[in-house]
């Protein structure tokens, strides 16, 4: 195997059957690839007319341990009955090895897409996290990262300062807006917050809707602030945002105490998200799938376009942070 952490140049099929097979189980369709960069996740169909989802994960990016967390947690939530997907347990274990490639077994699960417009599924994911938290809140992790400044802003920084997709007349005045961004979050961001597990890439995309919420994909699972996973959930105009903001969190709280003071995070979160993303993607450009996936990443106008972001993320993180809307 190539143990390089930017491909995955080895996984052929014949390598996923081989894996399937050494943990008992028989691919009768073909592997059919599901979205996702930074893993390969593959369905099929098993002997027993089962559909399966299993996931190789990306080489040296997690340890064992942090996958095992990982898995911990889907399966806390499962046992509290909350509609997230978990690894199945085959041979007693839900991580396997093959050809020096970690691998995971899910159950196959459909759904509608979550409708982000929609106030009364938003409702629903309020409760959702709440008891996500509530479960979250139980015990921490304890070799999983923390959301904080040096993951997502310094780290990031020093990887776009060597990224060769930025165009050199850009160079200069793209790492000044980076470097005022920088600034700008860490005087806005704090940690008076109470740590808990989260879900850590709570967006629509990873939503599903079966006669409620499913949540999937607990790969970015994490600790930090609760509002981590509510803030990629609002959109739109601060007005509109306060009232999703409001329905979200009247939910939340039927299940979970929300502190206040951790609304200051979302701007710092988002910035820190931003920084954060391109450097993702400059890391992982070594891997096949990323140039074909993100094109844009090699055209002038998009880093133009990144430094205008950057600045107006600026006047975000210096205006008044959300509210609550009042009561009357």
């Amino acid at each position: 195997m190539n143990n390089s952490a930017f491909n995955f140049q080895a996984l052929s099929p014949d390598l996923i059957l081989d894996a399937l097979e050494s943990v008992g189980l028989i691919a009768e369709s073909g592997l059919t690839a599901l979205n996702s960069y930074e893993n390969r996740v593959y369905q099929f169909l098993g002997e027993d007319r089962k559909r399966y989802v299993v996931k190789f994960y990306r080489p040296e990016r997690w340890s064992e341990e942090q996958i095992y967390e990982e898995h911990r947690f889907s399966l806390d939530m499962a046992d509290a009955e909350i509609p997230a997907v978990a690894p199945l347990s085959i041979n007693k274990d839900t991580l396997h090895r093959h050809q020096g490639y970690l691998f995971t077994v899910f159950p196959s699960v459909g759904g509608r897409q979550y409708e982000i417009d929609n106030l009364d599924q938003l409702e629903w994911v309020g409760r959702f996290l709440g008891r996500i938290h509530q479960v979250g809140s139980q015990s921490p992790f304890k070799v999983r990262p923390t959301i904080g400044l040096d993951e997502y802003l310094t780290q990031p920084r020093e990887v776009l300062a060597q990224c060769s997709l930025i165009p050199a007349s850009l160079r200069e005045p793209f790492l000044s807006a980076t470097d005022n961004l920088i600034r700008t979050t860490r005087e806005f961001w704090h940690t008076d917050w109470q740590s808990i597990r989260l879900h850590g890439d709570c967006h629509p995309g990873n939503i599903l809707w079966r006669d409620g919420p499913l949540f999937v994909d607990m790969d970015d699972a994490r600790t930090g602030p609760a509002v981590q996973d509510m803030w990629m959930l609002l959109h739109g105009e601060q007005s509109e945002q306060r009232i999703q903001l409001d329905i979200l969190l009247e939910a939340y709280e039927e299940f979970a105490d929300f502190d206040s003071s951790e609304l200051a995070l979302i701007e710092p979160l988002r910035a820190m998200r931003m920084v954060y993303y391109l450097a993702w993607v400059a890391k992982r450009w070594g891997d096949p799938a990323f140039p074909k996936s993100f094109p844009w990443m090699q055209d002038e106008d998009f880093w133009r376009g990144q430094i205008s972001a950057f600045t107006e993320q600026i006047k975000k993180l210096q205006a008044p942070p959300l509210q609550l809307m009042p009561m009357y």
